[in-house]
């Protein structure tokens, strides 16, 4: 079996598999564990700045059977969290199972299962691309990587620099310059605040308003403050109103007001942004209409002078190894089963590609658990039309929950979605039982070019 990637969506499959006795090969383009909670991580993917912390506190975000150290703060800093992913992968002793300096250049049905062309970087390596076979694959990529910009352009001319949030690393580089930060998503709120801090003047321009939600409530990491155990998609909507109205209201301090309620956008978190903006060292401003030379306008008329405008609008959902003809993404919309499996590629999983109202890292944790049922043949699949009904079913839930957008595509809920997934692993199991489980397959790889 093939994995692709060593985040941490990569490193809890082969966890998984490893524990099932699955021979595999894990690829990582760049040199390091962790993806994109490194820190200038050398695959060239990772979107960290230096600033950058979790908005999940450390219990909600951990592995089930490794938790983080309890001398962490209730929110980790990204080197604390790629230390923890380091470590996770020392001690279940899957460092010398990865792959390193390795990028998969094409994944390709072949019969029998997977072609996966790979090509190892480095003078000893000679850069010599390969291909193996594999019975299945796993891909776990990650989505923050390919940045989104707008589309089309805005009208006019910017003489200043332009840049997405994906190239940000710190405040160094909004030092003493006109900003102006466009989006509405954690990303963007970081930086406005860094750059309310150090630049000659900060902007942040909003086409449309969200329910910014504080990380602390009542004394407690904010989504602490809940029942414990799965709770229904109404609870949680209740959780996430009553945050926002204890949070505030920050359209009184000039951000777009939400044109939806609480729980239908994907949560953004900030305990600075309302400090910035009451101080008068960050401006609000409404979505731009057009450039012209050194000056932004916006669709109110006014203008502000910059130098730099920080795009922070998101990322493409892409898979650069699987060609145009096998999968296409329409607006980041990839409709997928339990958000794992594609109905017409069999053997081809997905891990972590996914947007939930909490944690990735226990949701892939699960996934990777009940691909691992599926490969060893501990659980089956139902058949291809109740595959297909669900997932119809699914898509037509998740997109009436959340607001129209390529942000949430591929959102959920942390709680339903993990009790969903176990669901579907019990059931799974007791079909493989009724058809009599078959002995373990050992899906290895096979060189072949």
């Amino acid at each position: 079996m093939c994995v692709i990637g060593a985040g941490c969506c990569g490193l809890t499959t082969i966890k998984a598999l490893a524990a099932a006795r699955i021979p595999f090969a894990c690829y990582e383009q760049g040199s390091v564990i962790g993806g994109n909670w490194v820190y200038r991580n050398t695959n060239g993917r990772s979107a960290c700045y230096d600033s950058l912390e979790i908005n999940t506190s450390c219990p909600r975000m951990a592995f089930s059977d490794f938790p983080m150290p309890a001398d962490y703060p209730p929110y980790a800093m990204h080197h604390q969290v790629a230390a923890y992913f380091a470590a996770y992968a020392d001690h279940f002793r899957l460092r010398d199972r990865i792959t390193f300096g390795t990028t998969v250049e094409h994944v390709r049905p072949a019969v029998g299962g997977w072609d996966v062309t790979i090509r190892t970087h480095g003078e000893s390596a000679g850069d010599a691309a390969r291909t193996e076979r594999f019975d299945a694959v796993v891909v776990a990529n990650g989505h923050h990587w390919d940045a989104r910009w707008p589309d089309p352009a805005y009208p006019g001319t910017f003489d200043g620099e332009q840049m997405h949030s994906h190239e940000y690393r710190s405040a160094e580089q909004l030092a003493g310059r006109d900003v102006v930060v466009v989006g509405s998503g954690n990303s963007a709120m970081d930086i406005a605040v860094a750059a309310a801090r150090v630049g000659r003047s900060a902007t942040i321009s909003q086409r449309r308003g969200e329910w910014v939600l504080r990380k602390f409530l009542l004394g407690r990491p904010s989504d602490q403050i809940a029942l414990p155990g799965w709770m229904p998609w109404w609870a949680t909507r209740a959780r996430l109103r009553v945050g926002a109205l204890l949070s505030g209201d920050t359209a009184r301090l000039g951000l777009p007001r939400p044109g939806h309620a609480p729980g239908q956008s994907h949560p953004v978190q900030s305990e600075g942004i309302r400090a910035a903006l009451r101080s008068g060292r960050l401006t609000p401003r409404p979505g731009i209409a057009r450039f012209d030379g050194r000056d932004v306008v916006f669709v109110d008329g006014s203008r502000v002078p910059a130098d730099l405008i920080i795009w922070a609008t998101g990322y493409r959902v892409s898979f650069p190894f699987l060609d145009d003809d096998l999968l296409t993404v329409q607006d980041n919309d990839l409709p997928l089963w339990k958000r794992v499996i594609h109905p017409d590629l069999p053997g081809l999983y997905f891990v972590g590609l996914l947007q939930p109202v909490g944690a990735v890292m226990p949701l892939a944790e699960a996934q990777g658990a009940w691909i691992a049922d599926l490969v060893s043949g501990a659980a089956a699949l139902p058949d291809a039309d109740t595959i297909r009904t669900e997932l119809r079913a699914d898509d037509r839930i998740a997109k009436r929950r959340f607001y129209r957008s390529p942000r949430h595509t591929m959102e959920v809920d942390f709680d339903h979605y993990r009790f969903d997934l176990r669901r579907e692993q019990r059931r799974g199991r007791r079909r493989a039982a009724r058809n009599g489980v078959p002995e373990r397959r050992r899906p290895g790889a096979t060189r072949h070019g």
